[in-house]
């Protein structure tokens, strides 16, 4: 990411991104509440893990040390979704890089009454498309649970193709591969 998106981002109060309906910004410690109901919800236990987060400092914390720290790792990370019309958090979605995967990733989570809206898919899209025409990324992946079917169909729908299932992790949790690249989508 270049200093002047990096300026940018800074003036306009944490905001990277704008779609019809959506502003994506950059998350804060004042997103604590909305991190501590996001992160527990039955969904994101299920698909993407338990992180401990219990109470508000707890989530201020898990904030700090993730998204925060990759903004300043590496210019990107997990953004807030919000309703452009009230400012309301949906859920978030963003670019990760993670140690533990070869290239960055783009991950998200909506709140279960912001789900089958099409704000994951708007989220997505505006999400891929900034890691290609912003950061410059030529290849862009994701990884969802084997039976999370719902994020593989968005994934999809927004560029991404089915390219393997491998397991991740020492316990042998399997997750299932989607890549976008470049060369793919000019072809």
């Amino acid at each position: 990411m270049t200093a002047a998106v990096a300026a940018t981002t800074e003036a306009t109060g944490g905001r990277v991104l704008e779609t019809d309906r959506l502003l994506l910004r950059r998350l804060v410690t004042d997103d604590a509440a909305f991190i501590l109901e996001l992160v527990n919800d039955p969904d994101w236990l299920r698909y993407i893990g338990d992180k401990g987060v219990r109470n508000l400092d707890d989530a201020r914390l898990y904030i700090q040390q993730g998204p925060m720290a990759m903004y300043e790792r590496v210019g990107f990370g997990l953004f807030r979704v919000e309703l452009k019309a009230d400012g309301a958090p949906i859920g978030m979605c963003g670019l990760i890089k993670r140690d533990t995967l070869p290239d960055v990733d783009i991950g998200f989570a909506f709140l279960p009454q912001f789900r089958a809206h099409g704000y994951g898919r708007e989220a997505a899209r505006a999400t891929l498309d900034y890691g290609r025409d912003v950061v410059g990324l030529k290849r862009i992946i994701a990884i969802t649970s084997p039976d999370n079917d719902a994020s593989g169909r968005l994934l999809e729908a927004v560029g991404l193709r089915f390219e393997r299932s491998f397991d991740i992790s020492p316990d042998d949790r399997s997750v299932r591969l989607y890549a976008w690249t470049a060369e793919a989508a000019s072809a």
